[in-house]
């Protein structure tokens, strides 16, 4: 199939990639003229395991294509999917400023029948609004073109994206034809051979699908904490705790993990714009809103812990920081709890030296100006000369550290566990002073 993308994020990128891979023929269009020279010169301008061969490989074998131009875009396209930015406004509504500026676009080039569809996280009723602005910009031209518009929400998570779309679990969408429905289904036929994966249902019900998904994780995770500072208040040790409750199959084991709270480019904006959405609706959405507040409340955690260690010692210590994206397998930092840690301490005259393995950059370019902060290579050098490790982010490679290295190299031998992932009893062997989330 002749397939659009409009967009080529993390979103955008992964799709046409994946859709070029199973024989689809891709064009992907991305207004950032840089971006796509990187692109076309198969450079990949995220950290996404897996993506980068894809990426050469398909456009060695003339399947996936890079473009700026629109015009080309909508006029390859028998489906286009239209995956742009849809970030939070300030009253925590989604921006569709992106999405309906595509929208317009397709309206002023198209000339032929089309089926457009929204891959973007997008509040309940986008797609009608998505129609209106193809309509309006067709009626500015005077034509009447047959299209059609319809849902199909991304299930990503970044670090795993690429397994994620090339083998889904479920595939949803929304669509107002059988005609919309028939192309989708064409479209998603190589990813659905094993069983039945593909779940139709009408626009709405797809495009609130996505908000729910995530919303529900988001809950899993703010509970979670919630009842590991419960934990902590008692006496208990929520990693027990977890395992209790993780072994009951009605609750299992996924998003129950305690730590420093939620971040990323989904979770955040998504919870405040399906509460916003609800609120439009006139229905407060308290569960949503009490998700939001222990969560923002959970990303101060380990800045108080190591306040209530440090007191007023705190101003002009040095101390050590390992993760900075706001999960493994990435470089994204969005709303990263490690950003919410850095500003905190740098405002309490704390010296900062930090290391992720994929993040530095881009938090680089966000503390461009910031004293105080050295972002170094090699996670023994932060923890040199440092009064405490934090750890923020389980990169893998963080697990099983030199404990007797890192004792020998800091000047206090002091471990803030963020994400839980050493036993108490090994660390404060070693002669640390150790604290965790929700334990002992």
């Amino acid at each position: 199939m002749r397939v659009s993308v409009i967009g080529g994020g993390y979103v955008g990128l992964v799709s046409a990639a994946g859709f070029a891979q199973v024989g689809h023929h891709v064009v992907c269009m991305d207004i950032d003229a840089e971006r796509v020279e990187r692109m076309r010169q198969g450079e990949v301008p995220i950290y996404e395991p897996g993506l980068s061969p894809m990426l050469v490989d398909n456009q060695r074998e003339g399947r996936l294509h890079f473009t700026t131009d629109m015009a080309e875009a909508v006029h390859h396209a028998e489906v286009l999917l239209i995956a742009v930015g849809t970030p939070a406004d300030e009253d925590g509504s989604a921006d569709l400023s992106h999405v309906l500026a595509v929208a317009k676009s397709i309206g002023e080039t198209i000339e032929r029948p089309l089926l457009v569809v929204t891959k973007s996280t997008v509040p309940v009723g986008t797609c009608d609004r998505v129609r209106a602005a193809i309509e309006a910009a067709l009626a500015e031209r005077g034509v009447d073109i047959d299209f059609s518009v319809a849902s199909n929400p991304e299930f990503l998570a970044e670090g795993v994206a690429v397994a994620n779309f090339m083998k889904p679990d479920r595939i949803v969408i929304g669509v107002e034809n059988e005609a919309s429905e028939n192309l989708l289904r064409e479209l998603y036929s190589p990813f659905n051979r094993n069983h039945e994966k593909l779940l139709s249902m009408d626009v709405r019900s797809s495009e609130l699908t996505k908000y729910a998904a995530n919303a529900m994780l988001a809950t899993r995770i703010s509970a979670m904490n919630e009842m590991a500072n419960v934990a902590e208040a008692v006496g208990a040790d929520i990693e027990k705790v977890r395992l209790g409750i993780g072994s009951d199959p009605r609750i299992g084991y996924s998003f129950i993990y305690p730590g420093a709270g939620y971040g990323g480019s989904c979770f955040p904006k998504d919870v405040r714009a399906l509460s916003h959405t609800a609120s439009q609706a006139g229905y407060r959405a308290a569960i949503l809103d009490a998700v939001e507040t222990v969560n923002n409340r959970q990303r101060h955690k380990l800045f108080e812990m190591l306040q209530r260690h440090a007191g007023d010692r705190l101003p002009g210590m040095t101390v050590a920081v390992w993760g900075l994206a706001f999960k493994p397998n990435t470089d994204d930092i969005r709303e990263a709890p490690a950003l919410v840690l850095l500003d905190t301490l740098l405002a309490a005259g704390v010296s900062v030296r930090a290391h992720d393995p994929k993040a530095a950059d881009a938090v680089r370019r966000r503390f461009v100006d910031a004293d105080g902060l050295e972002l170094v290579d090699d996670p023994y050098h932060a923890a040199e000369g440092a009064d405490a490790l934090v750890l923020v982010t389980e990169w893998r490679q963080y697990w099983a550290p030199d404990f007797r290295r890192l004792s020998e190299s800091m000047r206090e031998p002091v471990i803030l566990d963020g994400r839980n992932i050493w036993a108490p009893d090994v660390v404060r062997q070693r002669g640390f002073t150790y604290y965790s989330i929700g334990r002992p």
